[in-house]
């Protein structure tokens, strides 16, 4: 018998739950291979629920809700790409906590409270960059390295 769910799960590596009013992340137990977490346009609020997906999670899609808190982000050691724009994240010892993540690479800021303010400014990138140095790319823009690589 065909089922039809309103979830796309391709081989459990990724799960996508994005526009379902969904206010709390919850019940990812048992999806252990999980690699891509989509969960934007909802009306999330936190990040607490994230531990059962911490070994394996590497790509977290959250735009589009109202964190303020990044409370419970640390546990995925194996994160490479976090987009988490247009949210309600307001201060540095928030967005700090981002660099508890040894593998990001990838950040997607754009349209949070802390970023509109640093942007109007003129100094978004480069604060934001001092406390993520191994940031690949920031907002969809490459970082360039600033120890003079080889330009072979």
């Amino acid at each position: 018998m065909h089922h039809t769910f309103p979830i796309c799960v391709s081989p459990y590596r990724k799960l996508s739950l994005s526009s379902n009013c969904i206010d709390k992340i919850t019940n990812l137990n048992g999806m252990k291979a999980l690699k891509i977490l989509s969960l934007g346009r909802n009306l999330i609020k936190n990040l607490t629920g994230l531990d059962a997906v911490a070994d394996t999670l590497e790509q977290l899609w959250i735009s589009y809700n109202n964190i303020e808190k990044l409370k419970g982000i640390a546990v995925l050691k194996k994160l490479k790409v976090l987009y988490i724009s247009n949210n309600n994240i307001k201060d540095w010892g928030e967005f700090q906590k981002l660099a508890e993540l040894p593998a990001l690479e990838n950040l997607l800021f754009v349209g949070n409270p802390l970023e509109e303010k640093h942007s109007t400014e003129g100094d978004w990138r480069d604060k934001a960059l001092a406390r993520l140095s191994k940031l690949k790319k920031l907002d969809g823009v490459p970082v360039v390295s600033q120890e003079g690589e080889d330009e072979g």
